[in-house]
């Protein structure tokens, strides 16, 4: 009978109430009057108003919901406002009459009315994309919820309701007769079939207590913690409460968490949260994801069933597409596949042992395997090799061709699975074994089972694994077979790919996602031992390693991101996380040339392997570099220093202007960063880089006014004046004081700041007014120089002037340590009044190897032609987005050196630095690498590889809008 009547409330429409009934309710019954807004629902009717600088909600429903059923819900909501550690909760208000319910017709509708309290925040649904955090949140909010419900017990709660999972199956299947498509009406009957048949044997375990039974992303309120992110505060609408099983109150939070995501692994942060707060027992975890899959059958049964009574119900119609999606997700991935994850997530782990077996191959001695790495680190990958069209058979082939067989390795995130301008997780985590073999080697089962042919492969079915094998010519005609006994033959191909499955029936992929490694490898263990010996990869190290950086390496020295993946290989414009993960490299301007040049590795290999020792000694390359270099630069700076960063180079170049200008004050620019020792820090004024910076500076350095044309106090591309003004005034301080001007250090681009263009004309009267008072002009070209601006090989050519000292770095070495200051003659020649200059590895035979074969390949791949084409199509790209989304404040830059400035307000310019860092962490998760730049930490800083294709571009542009669209 539960379920009959649940169903025949399922198919009730809602009260037939206006916002002209609502009206009169609020003013006849609560004394309310004032702004009245529908709120939606699928079964009832809720209006929201705002009387008196107070919101509150009336509820209205069908009187066919008992009395006590609406007490109970009131009586829950009191009870958990008592308890500590509570989420917020409503409250219900009486009416005048003193009732908190009211039972009153309403258009000849017998109905039961509410007043409750409006909780400010706002629902997690209208999000597409949820934080890892909110997740986590709203699963620590159901836990807390079911745990102070633990305690309560009410008449009321033993009631009739759809939504119960104790009756999910029989109450979708009667409602699947309303779905006009049969195949899908079939497809969720399968479904509940399934979920049923894992949740029977653990129906005695589950437990049952009173249960909210829809906290969802509809119905909690959320507001921003400090860095932004939406954390539930409260939990609404108690419509569904009732007694039940614990474990369904969060099925039903985890069922709502998956049409914000495409992967059902999303609801895992929640599990652990729940089960931190309320714990679950084994059962209760074994049978979750089930239940997930039926409350998802559920949804879909109910809203189409909902949407042919009511075509109109707009809240139906909007919630149709997440109740689909919702399905869709949870039935992605074998149940057996998600109860593992479920376990794995709140650390139980399922280490049951393997029978032992009878070798497969059993004519193959086991040392005659040779292994075939196909990792991240692979040393048969090079020059991108990996990606080549069956390169794995190759591999494998050419190994055995050497010891008579081959075999790959089990649980390997192979390098050669990835995807290039993937936003999702390739699919790298290897489940199976393969092995190239002598064609014709006989093959024999494992184990004792039943024999089949599925795709052209074998299946064994044993008592306790399935064994699958692709690759092999079958001899055993039998349906069934005795462990040891011959089964076939390897094919002429001799390739055998080799898999275990624990779940009968199915039939797993070969290759999964590293996320979903461990609850798959739970479900196929590894086949390693039926070859003989131990083929299995070792796990990644990764957060192993991050612990002994954090232990050993100076907190200082910073890494990007809280989670970083663990990168060691890179190629071009792409770096690879040891799971295999192709990563887009936005970020990285010391790699001009790209990862994993092979031209520059051969040179500098074969430099090593003939000399490398300090610039005293005399050898061609010192001499042949630093005349290369010199032609790059305007006529007059012919003499060159070389060192081994930009740190150095500024250092050295504040050194010669104190030298030749026989001064010591340096005027620099505020929000710039120019390097790390003592000199070059003196100078950088960038408060993201040093938040001491204002307060700390030598009385020998001025800091003027940021020519920044966008947010500084003088807008615009001819906003020049207003900061030269600043400089003359910094030139009459020094001068009122007695003391001389040494020099003048900027960017000549503003690198720092998100490559903003500097005012017109400005340099060309700073420098003026710098050397009529005897002193030194430095442009730092450590950043923004080098080709890297595409429309000019120098920052300082877009100003139209020629600085007295250049200094260059990051990008001249290609990562390799290389950094140089180029000058005048008479300039250079005034550092040997204090002594001479030596770097021990700066202009070293390795070094200057490593600077000319950038210098070849920028010429010979016309690196800088590719960062103005491709960099002006990106810059039109990331325009566009300024023109979608309000927080796109400006595009800063030109080439492959840009800036994307991020604001809360067009008009006030207010810094979005929680966004910012918010969104670069999503475009991790979207196989970007992004890094935000400036004082405020609000600028994306723009500035790839020059060798970054159109096709990675658009990849970049794609993601970044899918981020603005979707959330962060």
């Amino acid at each position: 009978m539960l379920q009959e009547s649940a169903i025949g409330r399922a198919e009730l429409p809602r009260p037939n109430v206006s916002v002209a009934d609502a009206q009169a309710i609020f003013r006849d019954h609560y004394g309310l009057v004032g702004d009245i807004v529908e709120l939606g629902s699928q079964q009832d009717r809720n209006f929201r108003i705002r009387a008196g600088g107070k919101r509150h909600v009336l509820k209205i429903c069908h009187a066919e919901y008992r009395r006590i059923e609406l007490e109970a819900q009131n009586a829950a909501m009191k009870h958990l406002a008592g308890l500590a550690s509570m989420p917020l909760v409503p409250r219900a208000i009486a009416a005048g009459s003193g009732e908190t319910i009211l039972s009153i017709d309403i258009n000849g509708q017998p109905c039961h009315a509410r007043l409750l309290d409006y909780l400010d925040g706002e629902p997690l649904t209208r999000r597409k994309f949820l934080p890892e955090i909110t997740v986590a949140a709203l699963g620590q909010v159901c836990g807390r919820v079911a745990k102070g419900l633990d305690s309560f017990d009410h008449g009321g709660l033993d009631r009739q309701i759809q939504w119960d999972l104790r009756q999910a199956r029989p109450v979708a299947t009667a409602l699947l007769s309303a779905l006009p498509d049969e195949r899908a009406a079939a497809r969720i009957a399968a479904a509940l079939d399934e979920a049923e048949r894992h949740i029977a044997p653990l129906r005695a375990g589950l437990r049952v207590q009173a249960i909210h039974h829809d906290i969802t992303d509809d119905n909690v309120v959320a507001t921003p913690d400090a860095d932004g992110n939406p954390i539930p505060r409260g939990v609404i609408d108690f419509g569904d409460l009732t007694r039940g099983w614990l474990v369904a109150d969060l099925a039903v939070c985890c069922s709502a968490l998956l049409h914000h995501a495409a992967d059902p692994f999303v609801a895992l942060p929640a599990i652990r949260a729940f089960h931190a707060e309320h714990p679950l027992n084994e059962a209760e975890l074994k049978a979750l994801w089930s239940l997930v899959v039926q409350r998802a059958c559920v949804l879909v049964a109910s809203g189409e069933n909902q949407l042919a009574l009511e075509p109109d119900n707009a809240y139906a119609a909007g919630n149709i597409a997440h109740e689909r999606a919702i399905f869709e997700v949870a039935t992605s991935l074998p149940i057996s596949v998600m109860q593992a994850a479920v376990l794995e997530a709140v650390g139980k782990a399922d280490d049951r042992p393997l029978p032992a077996m009878e070798p497969l191959l059993p004519d193959v001695a086991p040392k005659s395997f040779r292994p075939v790495r196909l990792d991240a680190l692979s040393p048969l990958f090079e020059g991108g090799n990996w990606s080549d069209e069956g390169i794995e058979v190759r591999l494998l082939r050419e190994a055995a061709a050497e010891t008579g067989a081959a075999i790959s390795r089990y649980g390997e995130y192979r390098l050669s699975r990835t995807r290039h301008h993937s936003a999702t997780a390739p699919e790298t985590f290897a489940l199976c074994i393969e092995a190239q073999v002598p064609a014709g080697s006989r093959v024999v089962a494992p184990f004792a089972g039943i024999v089949s042919m599925e795709d052209g492969g074998m299946r064994i079915d044993g008592e306790h694994v399935c064994l699958l094998i692709d690759g092999m010519e079958r001899t055993h005609g039998e349906e069934r077979t005795g462990a040891g006994e011959t089964i076939g033959r390897v094919a002429a191909s001799g390739r055998l790919r080799v898999q275990f499955c624990r779940e009968k029936g199915l039939t797993p992929p070969p290759f999964v996602m590293p996320h979903q490694a461990g609850a798959w490898s739970v479900v196929c263990p590894s086949p390693s031992g039926l070859f003989g010996g131990d083929f299995d990869a070792p796990e990644p190290a990764g957060e192993a390693l991050l612990e002994i950086r954090q232990a050993h390496f100076a907190r200082p020295q910073k890494n990007y991101y809280q989670r970083p993946p663990q990168i060691e290989r890179g190629y071009r414009e792409q770096m690879y996380g040891m799971d295999g993960r192709s990563y887009l490299d936005m970020v990285n301007n010391v790699a001009i040339l790209g990862h994993g040049h092979e031209k520059l590795a051969a040179a500098v290999g074969r430099q090593w392997s003939l000399l490398n020792t300090n610039s005293r000694f005399h050898y061609a390359g010192v001499a042949e570099f630093s005349r290369r270099l010199a032609d790059l630069a305007p006529d007059g700076l012919d003499t060159v220093f070389l060192v081994n960063s930009g740190s150095e180079a500024n250092d050295l170049a504040l050194r010669l202007a104190w030298a030749h200008s026989g001064a010591r004050n340096i005027i620099s620019l505020l929000e710039a960063y120019h390097g790390w020792t003592v000199a070059s820090d003196a100078v950088s004024t960038s408060i993201a880089d040093n938040p001491q910076a204002l307060t700390t500076r030598p009385a020998w350095v001025h800091a003027v006014t940021a020519p920044n044309t966008y947010r500084g106090p003088h807008r615009g591309p001819d906003s020049a004046a207003g900061y030269i003004a600043d400089v003359e005034a910094a030139l009459a301080r020094i001068e009122a004081s007695g003391e001389r001007l040494g020099g003048f250090i900027a960017e000549s681009v503003y690198g720092n700041a998100g490559g903003i263009p500097l005012p017109r004309g400005y340099l060309q009267e700073v420098y003026r007014l710098v050397r009529e008072r005897g002193g030194v002009t430095i442009a730092d070209e450590v950043q923004v120089g080098y080709g890297r601006l595409g429309h000019y090989f120098w920052g300082f050519e877009e100003q139209g002037v020629v600085p007295d000292i250049i200094t260059i770095a990051k990008g001249m070495g290609n990562g390799h340590p290389l950094g140089a200051v180029i000058t005048s003659r008479a300039i250079a020649d005034s550092l040997e009044k204090e002594g001479y200059f030596f770097s021990s590895a700066g202009g070293s035979p390795v070094s200057c190897t490593v600077g000319m074969a950038v210098l070849d390949a920028m010429r010979d791949e016309k690196l800088q032609e590719n960062a103005r084409i491709v960099g002006d199509h990106l810059r039109r790209r990331l325009e566009a987005l300024g023109e979608r989304f309000p927080i796109v404040g400006a595009v800063h830059g030109m080439g492959l050196y840009l800036g994307l400035e991020f604001v809360r307000d067009r008009d006030t310019l207010e810094p979005a630095t929680q966004e910012t860092a918010a969104i670069c962490n999503r475009l991790l998760d979207l196989g970007v690498i992004m890094q935000p730049t400036g004082d405020h930490l609000n600028v994306l800083k723009i500035k790839p590889p020059l060798c970054l294709s159109p096709q990675s571009a658009d990849f970049f542009a794609d993601m970044l809008e899918r981020v603005l669209e979707e959330g962060w």
